[in-house]
């Protein structure tokens, strides 16, 4: 099992993007989390193509776009074209989920499904082996700085079961609240990916992240 750092965007000090970017990046950071959100599917706005596509050249790490956005299918090629890698859309915001995987997976980007908190992974059932990643939510999504929910590290575990079971390798990545105080509990209980805003971005990037990459050394084999 491999444990990667996704420190968020969306946290980090837009004024000096550039260089925190490059800064998480040379620390270890191999994966960088943008979060699209559109005001309806979630309160807040955030940005979107073109903010992408300005800091692709930054750095060669991983993109992964975290699309909170109402119907995200008819974004995915515009998405990719700016620079994704990776690409996951909230199951609560598609009408047609299976569509929507299929187009991620035509443009060429791993493919991921968030769940909110309060949605059961059984939304997932007979679709999960089409997948590369699922994004649990451990916070509502909308809004940076909120504190982890503790019930969805049962989700966290009960998916890394079901996973077993049917012989996947899944990526599982968790997003809000995630920080060095609680990164061991829900790294035990399955998740592999964590994405982190505030406990990244809000002092030190760099010595932030390597932190992180401490902590998943005590794990990796």
């Amino acid at each position: 099992m491999y444990y990667k750092v996704a420190p968020s965007v969306l946290a980090a000090d837009f004024t000096d993007l550039g260089n925190q970017l490059r800064a998480v990046s040379e620390a270890g950071a191999e994966w960088i989390h943008l979060d699209v959100m559109d005001g309806a599917f979630v309160p807040s706005i955030s940005f979107g193509m073109p903010v992408i596509k300005s800091i692709r050249r930054v750095t060669d790490g991983v993109f992964d776009v975290h699309m909170m956005v109402e119907e995200p299918g008819r974004y995915v090629e515009d998405i990719k074209n700016a620079g994704a890698d990776a690409i996951t859309v909230h199951a609560e915001a598609c009408r047609h989920l299976d569509r929507v995987v299929n187009q991620i997976r035509e443009a060429g980007c791993r493919v991921g499904v968030a769940l909110n908190p309060a949605t059961p992974i059984s939304v997932l059932d007979t679709i999960l082996d089409q997948l590369d990643m699922v994004l649990i939510m451990t916070v509502n999504p909308g809004f940076g700085g909120q504190k982890f929910i503790p019930y969805t590290l049962n989700k966290v575990k009960a998916l890394r079961a079901l996973c077993e079971d049917r012989g996947l390798k899944m990526d599982i990545q968790v997003d809000g609240g995630i920080n060095a105080a609680n990164l061991r509990e829900v790294l035990e209980a399955g998740a592999n990916i964590f994405v982190a805003g505030s406990a990244v971005f809000g002092t030190d990037p760099a010595a932030r992240t390597r932190e992180f990459t401490e902590i998943f050394k005590e794990y990796e084999k």
